[in-house]
Parts: structure tokens; sequence; C-alpha cells
């Protein structure tokens, strides 16, 4: 890794937790080959927070999401 690509992390980990998180999907993005999937990621983001937000679907531990996913592969 370059001293320049240091630096830049060095300084991207001192920004606050919201203008990380926007650098992040910036940075993201731009390795994105076509756009059309990542506006389907998006709109299908907002989908399931709407029905997170609203209670139409419930939330399950990431223990029980786990132990599910490995459940299913075996």
């Amino acid at each position: 890794m370059s001293q320049t690509i240091r630096d830049m992390e060095r300084q991207a980990l001192q920004l606050s937790r919201e203008d990380r998180a926007h650098l992040a999907d910036r940075l993201l993005s731009s390795l994105a080959l076509d756009p059309s999937v990542e506006d389907a990621w998006a709109i299908e983001v907002d989908r399931r927070i709407t029905e997170f937000e609203s209670g139409s679907v419930l939330d399950v531990p990431v223990e029980d999401a786990l132990a599910r996913a490995r459940a299913a592969i075996r």
C-alpha cells in the first residue's frame, strides 16, 4: 500500500461516523460496473427499511440468522 493511501486512510478514519459512511458509499459506488444494479439495490434497501419501520417485518438477531444459515448448509 502506498504512503498516499495510508495517509488518506488515516484522514478518513478521523471523519465522523456519518462522513465515513458517506465516503464509503461513494467509494463503493465508484466500483460498480452497472449503475442500474446500484439503483435496484437502493430501491430494495429503501423497501426493506420501510417494511421494518412500519412493523410489517420483524428483525432477527444476528445469532439466530447465522445459526439458521449454518443449519441450511449442513
